[in-house]
């Protein structure tokens, strides 16, 4: 959860955050509950002081009395045991107290967690405001060499492009009615050189971040506890976008969840540790398959390999301690080694700063890599596209978010304890990548040119298709 403190001081920064996200918290009401259980605590913590200095004061006197009463007569044990009644009672309703204030704590505590839980980090200052992702802010652009980025494919290239669905049926690269029905919809069966480039594309992305650029490759779950998912920032938001296996039903302590990325399982590793300052920041990178589904979503720029509900995903992570300079230079670092992948895949990408209404709750700030698509987009005359850009990676910056969440805290030169402050990137996630790989590599004749820097990690292979 957010800094309560932060909220305290400033309540219309946190206000204005969530307005600028679209994300509807009564932000008052959570001011008000944690008015009420401070002063709940303070009332409970009182009478507790309160009863153990009269339990000092009264213990002997009721044991004295209780000693005059072996040898008292009639008449004066009646006074005695009236003046014994009334010590004990005095103790005993400062118990009645403290009871009801910790009562009241624990039903003011339980609203109050459940709002918390939804209060998004408010996004950067110099993050451009915008509704969503159509006031997304171009930052910049790279084409490889021979290709004008202000031409059409078929300008550049002299013929029409074929969609990723029209390559995939030529050279037998993905079987999805097979997909279809063993799961379901959005569901399909990578074969031959289509499991091949896709498995080809995750070694090249995972040995790029972890040999050259000195990540430590991890391995995680993929099946999480609910703490991990809200720890992390996508519950309870993003519940609906998860696949959930209901354990309890079966008798188990808890319920479990598929990951959409493998940032949930590499920043889980670290949930209530601390860590020490002179081992950050922590650098990790990990090869996951990832499970979404996608709700609501469709369209036909949304058919085949672009939005389904299972792919494998190469992810970094950054822990670090918490300093905006440090994050900032992280941040470049991470969106550099994406770049680095793409120039080596020869495709052309954008980047793109995502507007306030575009980060969603748990990022201060976020740029999208999106990668041209010549499938995709408006159709021309002839009902043929006419090429779009599509998101392929995503980088975040998250300040202290998740790590207060996990309770992931770093241990400072002077002794005491600090939040961390993480950062997340998209390496590599397949098959989405292999559409501009695909349509962006063609030959008139529906063959397809495997850049030279993934031949190795397709056995030399240098073609898909032709002679």
């Amino acid at each position: 959860m957010i800094d309560l403190k932060a909220l305290r001081e400033n309540p219309a920064h946190f206000a204005q955050g969530a307005a600028l996200k679209n994300i509807d918290v009564d932000i008052d009401r959570i001011i008000e509950l944690d008015a009420s259980r401070r002063a709940a605590m303070t009332t409970g913590e009182q009478a507790r002081a309160d009863q153990k200095a009269i339990s000092r004061e009264v213990g002997p006197q009721i044991g004295k009395a209780k000693g005059a009463l072996k040898n008292a007569d009639e008449a004066e044990r009646a006074t005695l045991e009236a003046q014994i009644a009334e010590l004990e009672a005095k103790p005993a309703a400062l118990k009645a107290t403290v009871q009801a204030a910790e009562a009241q704590v624990a039903e003011l505590s339980a609203e109050l967690d459940a709002l918390l839980l939804h209060v998004p980090l408010p996004p950067d200052d110099d993050v451009p405001r915008g509704a969503g992702a159509q006031e997304n802010v171009e930052i910049r652009q790279w084409h490889p060499e021979g290709w004008n980025g202000e031409a059409s494919f078929q300008d550049n290239r002299g013929f029409a492009p074929r969609t990723h669905l029209e390559l995939i049926d030529m050279h037998d690269l993905v079987d999805f009615p097979r997909g279809v029905k063993i799961a379901g919809t959005r569901h399909y069966a990578l074969k031959g050189d289509g499991m091949r480039l896709h498995q080809a594309v995750l070694r090249m992305a995972f040995d790029l971040i972890t040999q050259e650029h000195g990540f430590t490759p991890m391995s995680v779950p993929v099946i999480v506890r609910e703490s991990c998912m809200e720890g992390t920032g996508f519950f309870p938001e993003g519940r609906d976008q998860a696949y959930h296996i209901e354990e309890s039903n079966r008798g188990a302590g808890h319920d479990l969840y598929l990951t959409g990325t493998g940032e949930v399982g590499l920043m889980g590793l670290y949930a209530d540790e601390i860590l020490d300052a002179a081992d950050l920041p922590m650098k990790m990178a990990t090869v996951s398959t990832c499970f979404r589904r996608e709700a609501g979503a469709a369209g036909r720029d949304t058919a085949g390999l672009y939005r389904i509900h299972q792919f494998d995903k190469v992810e970094q992570v950054v822990i670090d301690i918490a300093d905006p300079d440090r994050e900032r230079e992280h941040h470049a670092m991470m969106i550099g080694i994406v770049e680095e992948l793409l120039h080596r895949l020869e495709l052309p990408y954008r980047l793109l700063q995502c507007c306030t209404g575009d980060l969603g709750p748990k990022n201060a700030d976020m740029i999208d890599i999106e990668c041209w698509m010549p499938g995709r987009g408006d159709l021309d005359g002839d009902d043929r596209p006419t090429g779009d850009w599509g998101e392929t990676h995503s980088a975040s910056r998250l300040h202290d978010f998740q790590c207060r969440r996990l309770n992931l805290r770093y241990r400072d030169d002077s002794g005491g304890t600090t939040f961390c402050w993480s950062l997340n990137n998209t390496v590599a996630a397949s098959p989405r990548l292999l559409i501009p790989l695909l349509e962006m590599h063609q030959l008139e004749d529906g063959t397809i040119q495997i850049p030279a820097a993934l031949q190795p990690y397709m056995g030399g292979q240098q073609t898909i298709g032709g002679s």
